[in-house]
């Protein structure tokens, strides 16, 4: 049979195997799913997995002509080795509804390394097809897989060729952007599953200067013990630098098995001087329990006299149990006559964002606006709640501060701006960046940047934040850290004056008679 369309030899030779790799997409605007699969040629057939494949339901942008694809390919190998092919095909059933593109390349004679070769392609059709950044950061695309493909093939192993990979990603300028190993992806997994083992650190890239910062400790965990705060930069895990290692990578080498250890070296404060100082710490890994909800109830006395119970809910993370927990939590105070509510997402890096929805729609009704996405064309949608029933209609504070990230300032966003919360605290971190993150064929995940977040009140969140209806003063901040553990009672919380504040705002709101 006559191929649908003609194939387009750039660079002609038949001394390399080729893999090729084939992208398909619908055109702009209608929902779409993408498959990739590896044909395999020469003697590689059996060393092949034909039934890779990958998915996404992002819309794409407009994808190039053929003959722009054909010029950037034929730039990208332009003085490659005489070995090398490349080729490259664009079929059309109809300009209207699809696009195919075909991309073969020189086979690396290192197995493992060939097979991070189909890696690199499958990620690279995906930034291509949905990355945030339409123009992704002001650079060829197509010419960069090229570029990379060409670095890629003369190593050795899989862990130098996984570095091309991220030296890639890295050009987009999103630290958020990032490929995570099959091991990597697992303990990634089990982390969100709400256990690990490990020291209890949860930790980010700053978006401003790509370092390494502490968002919070999971609390009575070794980095709590060790005096380890929030804002400290991670300089050496185990004596080895993190000079462009992601989060991901530096997570997994400070997890392990329990029983085990892990040294770490951090640096405080902003600049040189008395306020600034490097600590070095050697931790225990221990089984890390990460329970999303602490809860007690504080007695409170109003200031006309009467006694009433107000409600502490502490969210410490978005993991699958998060929602069902805080359903069970509210049902037990409300039956404990709890008049109302100090949602506590202080230091809660986020989590699964689609749990941060499911836990706003608890105290909201109707069909409220939770969030808008913006996508890389700039259109706009709400995510809306479907005839929502709140459980309790009693006032809420929402306490924040700079660890707030993600799912906690969505959640923030959404109770604050449909009018349901009050906010106490410091500006949030912000992290508003909707993120598809997708299995590839060989194990690791790749973790993509499609959107971004805008609150209901149409608030930008990235690299923003959500500043607090009410701030707490740095020595409110700074009050005795205490652990509160399940049901404790209200002795550790009687230190912190932003609980102090929020129940200050919370009799604000009975003398107005405004339960939200």
């Amino acid at each position: 049979m006559e191929p649908l369309c003609p194939n387009f030899d750039l660079l002609k030779s038949s001394s390399v195997p080729l893999f090729s790799h084939r992208l398909s997409s619908i055109n702009r605007g209608i929902s779409k799913r993408s498959s990739a699969s590896f044909p395999c040629v020469s003697s590689y057939n059996r060393n092949c997995n034909p039934q890779a494949s990958v998915k996404t339901e992002a819309p794409t942008q407009q994808q190039p002509t053929g003959h722009d694809l054909i010029k950037s390919l034929t730039k990208g190998f332009v003085g490659f080795a005489a070995a090398a092919t490349a080729l490259a095909s664009v079929c059309s059933d109809s300009p209207a509804f699809a696009e195919s593109l075909t991309v073969a390349f020189p086979v690396s004679r290192a197995q493992e390394v060939n097979t991070v070769q189909r890696t690199l392609v499958e990620a690279w059709g995906l930034i291509r097809e949905t990355f945030v950044d339409p123009t992704f950061n002001h650079q060829d695309w197509d010419l960069k897989l090229q570029q990379t493909m060409v670095e890629m093939f003369p190593l050795k192993s899989a862990d130098a060729a996984y570095g091309k990979i991220r030296g890639m990603l890295s050009t987009l300028g999103d630290p958020f952007t990032r490929i995570i190993s099959p091991k990597e992806y697992q303990s990634f997994r089990i982390g969100s599953d709400g256990n690990l083992q490990g020291v209890g650190l949860f930790i980010t890239v700053e978006p401003k200067t790509g370092h390494l910062v502490v968002l919070s400790c999971v609390e009575g965990s070794p980095a709590a013990r060790a005096g380890i705060h929030d804002g400290d930069e991670l300089i050496e895990i185990n004596g080895q630098r993190l000079d462009g290692v992601d989060s991901e990578a530096a997570a997994q080498r400070l997890r392990g098995k329990a029983g085990t250890s892990v040294t770490v070296k951090l640096h405080r404060g902003n600049g040189s001087g008395s306020g600034s100082s490097i600590k070095e710490v050697k931790l225990p890994r221990e089984l890390i329990r990460l329970s999303p909800i602490s809860s007690t109830v504080i007695p409170h006395r109003t200031p006309d006299g009467r006694l009433t119970k107000t409600g502490y809910v502490k969210l410490s993370t978005f993991s699958q149990t998060a929602a069902t927990e805080m359903k069970n939590t509210i049902h037990e105070m409300e039956n404990l006559g709890v008049q109302s509510y100090i949602l506590d997402l202080r230091n809660n890096p986020g989590g699964l964002v689609k749990v941060g929805l499911d836990v706003a729609k608890i105290w909201l009704d109707g069909n409220e606006t939770l969030v808008n996405t913006v996508d890389r064309d700039g259109h706009m949608s709400p995510i809306n709640m479907a005839n929502g029933h709140a459980l309790t209609h009693d006032p809420l504070v929402v306490l924040v501060n700079e660890g707030s990230a993600s799912a906690s300032e969505i959640l923030a966003g959404a109770l604050h701006d449909n009018g349901r919360a009050i906010l106490v605290g410091h500006k949030t971190f912000g992290k508003g960046k909707i993120q598809s993150i997708t299995e590839l064929h060989d194990g690791s995940a790749l973790f993509v940047t499609v959107a971004k977040y805008l609150s209901p009140a149409l608030h930008d969140i990235d690299q923003v934040g959500i500043t607090p209806d009410v701030q707490c003063t740095t020595e409110m901040l700074n009050s005795p850290k205490e652990t509160l553990k399940g049901k404790s009672s209200v002795s550790s919380l009687e230190a912190d004056s932003c609980i102090m504040v929020a129940e200050h705002e919370l009799d604000i709101q009975e003398s107005k008679g405004t339960a939200s």
